[in-house]
């Protein structure tokens, strides 16, 4: 199964620089160690935001989870990075109750 309406997918920018690509987050610092020494930095966040998306649009749902926010599904894929890498990630989305479009929770390499 794809994830559902896996054509509105999305990343916050919150998300993507103050948390997968921010050196000074308590949690996100060790992403983006990993994301910076592979090409993806805060200047380019788009092209790995859109890589993350591409995952979340083109591979199958490998785990779905309903929370008391709404349904959790965990998508696994191959990450293209700018330094020639691939390396295989696990991302998660949710899809807040009330909601239709699904968000990053988020993604790490497995």
């Amino acid at each position: 199964m794809l994830l559902p309406n896996h054509d509105d997918a999305f990343i916050s920018e919150d998300k993507l620089i103050g948390y997968l690509l921010s050196e000074t987050h308590s949690v996100g610092r060790f992403k983006a160690r990993l994301f910076n020494a592979v090409g993806y930095d805060s200047t380019d966040a788009q092209m790995l935001q859109q890589a993350l998306i591409d995952i979340a649009r083109e591979e199958e749902v490998t785990e779905t989870n309903p929370t008391p926010y709404g349904t959790m599904y965990v998508i696994d894929g191959t990450l293209h990075t700018p330094s020639g890498t691939a390396l295989h990630m696990r991302t998660v989305w949710i899809i807040d109750t009330g909601e239709s479009r699904p968000r990053l929770v988020t993604a790490y390499p497995i």
